[in-house]
């Protein structure tokens, strides 16, 4: 029994080892050393099963990334029947989250549907948006899905009873590197609610105003679903690249950031663009793209 056991403990070993793709680790910490604040990141070639990890089971904050399992969340009512994709709601002027957010223009008792407001919280991050969403679906009924599909950790915080404390640390929600990826990687393959609710789902993230960091890195022909999440001490994006020689993920989530500036310059912002430059390169050696010459200027967002 003890031989077994041993043989078992070194297959599984060896697998994991075999799994993990030690020259881009090496690459991926280069960029990370020096970096002034916590970052963890993880990478997955959904084609080969290589991965590449850095602290990418450490809990982080995860910022407006959380807002794509508020979009699973509202899916799942929407395939038991309860909501419908194209119903109209009513706005009203208490569910404004304060800031520049598209829909927090509206009028109290303008009408818009929810197909409207699941774009806006997925394209444009816009919180009011994502707040009333939360709000319609329940934030113990998104934190009940992801547990039920497997989440240890990814929760959502914000208004939600017995996440106070919780809050208090991570903000509105809490994630690990590995499990961004791996919802992301779940809605590609189908496996989020329904292989229909998924396609959906895709097609939104596909949309992604925030298109200046890591996506400003990807070729513009090449397709790609991400998500960003930024508050002051932390800036976080997760993507899926939909590359010629297979598809690959990534998710980078920093913290306690020295340099908490909100412009391009921003440390954690170069960090997520390096990060994303240098996978792109890595997975497409042949690939002679770079960022056109003053494509800065139309880059700017904000």
């Amino acid at each position: 029994m003890k031989l077994k056991l041993l043989i078992l403990s070194t297959f599984i070993t060896s697998v994991s080892f075999a799994q993990t793709d030690q020259k881009l680790t090496r690459q991926l910490q280069s960029v990370i050393d020096g970096f002034h604040g916590q970052a963890g990141v993880y990478v997955k070639n959904l084609k080969t099963g290589k991965t590449a990890a850095i602290n990418a089971d450490t809990l982080f904050p995860t910022a407006s990334m959380i807002k794509v399992s508020i979009q699973c969340g509202l899916m799942d009512k929407i395939e038991k029947g309860e909501m419908q994709y194209n119903q109209k709601l009513g706005y009203r002027d208490s569910l404004l989250y304060p800031g520049e957010d598209i829909l927090g223009s509206f009028k109290d008792k303008d009408t818009i549907q929810l197909s409207k407001v699941a774009m806006l919280m997925i394209t444009m991050s816009d919180n009011t948006a994502s707040t009333w969403l939360q709000k319609l679906v329940g934030g113990e009924y998104i934190n009940n899905w992801l547990q039920q599909n497997g989440f240890k950790v990814m929760r959502v915080n914000s208004r939600v009873p017995g996440r106070e404390s919780v809050r208090s640390i991570y903000g509105w929600g809490v994630s690990t590197p590995y499990e961004m990826c791996r919802l992301f990687t779940m809605i590609r393959q189908g496996k989020t609610v329904s292989e229909a609710a998924s396609e959906r789902m895709y097609r939104n993230m596909v949309r992604i105003y925030w298109d200046d960091k890591a996506l400003s890195e990807i070729p513009p022909y090449v397709q790609a679903i991400s998500k960003q999440g930024a508050v002051n001490e932390s800036r976080s994006e997760t993507v899926l690249v939909n590359a010629p020689h297979g598809d690959y993920v990534f998710s980078i989530i920093t913290n306690h950031n020295t340099d908490q500036r909100w412009v391009p310059e921003t440390e954690a912002y170069l960090l997520i663009k390096k990060v994303s430059a240098l996978l792109w390169h890595y997975f497409e050696p042949q690939s002679t793209w770079k960022p056109a010459e003053g494509i800065d200027k139309y880059m700017k967002n904000e």
